[in-house]
């Protein structure tokens, strides 16, 4: 480190799940390491539900984001150990499979065509009749036509990764500014820190820009460097199955409903989580009547007894998408700021491979095998041609 420079090795800018993963990381690496969020903890992890649906969120085109997916999947139970160790917290990790139904002729069709994608990718999936679907869960709707059983995609709570994440850092001795980044600082051609709303000067070797769907936004970032992130809108609704807590639902439950995906995540403590729209409507987190009730309605149509629940909370959150749907990870053409952003529907999957990824790129500069197809060099303009002169 330069000696006259003062501050940290790392600054991670955003104190969301996958900023905090990358600093507890960074920290537990050895480097001096600190977040600035003014609430760290909060963001879109408070809306989300937390499926680790690596096989039943499989979309055409997306092959290549699977792989990753799949990798962080599989780290995810030690990685639940690992973070319940250092912080003391249960985070919620359930092996508990999810089921995806069809309730008529075109979802089944859509289905078997998921199903068939899977089994090329070579993924493990059965497919059910719809009887075989009831007897598994009860609850169904009998109008269900078929499903596909999943025991691989499991589920975390992602309030309780957040909360073991905060946790983990403090205790590995990550230091937590709690206000607003105005800009990024860049000297000499390079990220040097950021600048805070309170006009306090952080200074840092390097920067990772983790601000999940704000990254884009961030001030003094150079225009060719700043991230195509836009903010997607999800609702998503909380209900409480009374005590003693029957089994409602034994497991991970969501079909697509007249176009629309919806799911319905049980918790052990009697939590139902329904959600969650998808909604291209920038900045906006109102909760809306239309939105709560498609939500409950479809849900309904896929679990007729939701409608007795309580309903206990309804959310509105901000999904950081980027334009291939896929995260940005790793260095910028700007020597020393890093991205950790654009999960949209995998920031929670993501987490233990972020972190793991983030933490070598730190360490050595070098973007592991496995994230480099998610390098933000990606949407870099691509340079100009040379022109070759002609012999004469």
């Amino acid at each position: 480190m330069h000696a006259s420079w003062k501050g940290s090795d790392v600054l991670v800018i955003g104190g969301g799940i996958i900023g905090l993963v990358t600093a507890w990381r960074a920290a537990l690496g050895g480097l001096r390491t600190a977040v600035a969020d003014p609430d760290p903890g909060g963001g879109a992890a408070q809306v989300a539900a937390g499926m680790l649906a690596a096989v039943t969120e499989l979309h055409y085109g997306e092959e290549t984001l699977l792989g990753l997916n799949l990798a962080s999947a599989q780290r995810y139970p030690g990685f639940a150990a690992e973070l319940a160790e250092a912080s003391g917290q249960d985070i919620g990790f359930r092996a508990c499979g999810t089921l995806a139904v069809a309730l008529d002729a075109d979802d089944r069709a859509h289905l078997r065509e998921l199903h068939a994608l899977q089994r090329r990718c070579g993924l493990e999936s059965e497919w059910l009749t719809g009887r075989e679907c009831r007897r598994l869960e009860p609850m169904l709707a009998p109008g269900v036509r078929g499903g596909l059983r999943v025991d691989g995609d499991h589920q975390v709570d992602p309030r309780r990764l957040a909360a073991a994440l905060l946790t983990a850092c403090e205790r590995a001795g990550v230091v937590f500014h709690r206000v607003s980044v105005a800009r990024l600082t860049v000297a000499g051609d390079r990220a040097r820190g950021a600048v805070l709303s309170d006009r306090t000067e952080l200074g840092a070797d390097q920067v990772v820009l983790a601000a999940g769907s704000h990254s884009g936004r961030l001030d003094g970032v150079p225009a060719e460097v700043l991230p195509p992130v836009r903010p997607v809108k999800g609702q998503v609704l909380r209900l409480t199955v009374p005590r003693p807590y029957a089994p409602f639902l034994t497991r991970t439950v969501r079909a697509v409903v007249r176009g629309s995906d919806v799911y319905l995540v049980p918790r052990a403590n009697g939590e139902l989580v329904v959600g969650a729209t998808s909604e291209e409507l920038g900045w906006d987190t109102t909760v809306t009547a239309g939105g709560v009730y498609e939500l409950l309605r479809d849900a309904h149509e896929l679990v007729p007894g939701i409608t007795e629940l309580p309903l206990t909370e309804t959310r509105a959150g901000l999904r950081p998408g980027s334009p291939d749907n896929a995260p940005l990870l790793g260095p910028t053409a700007l020597p020393g700021l890093h991205l950790a952003t654009g999960h949209f529907r995998n920031g929670v999957l993501l987490t233990p491979v972020t972190g793991e990824v983030m933490a070598a790129v730190l360490a050595t500069g070098e973007l592991p095998e496995i994230a480099r197809p998610f390098s933000p060099l990606r949407f870099s303009p691509a340079p100009s041609p040379v022109r070759q002169e002609q012999p004469v």
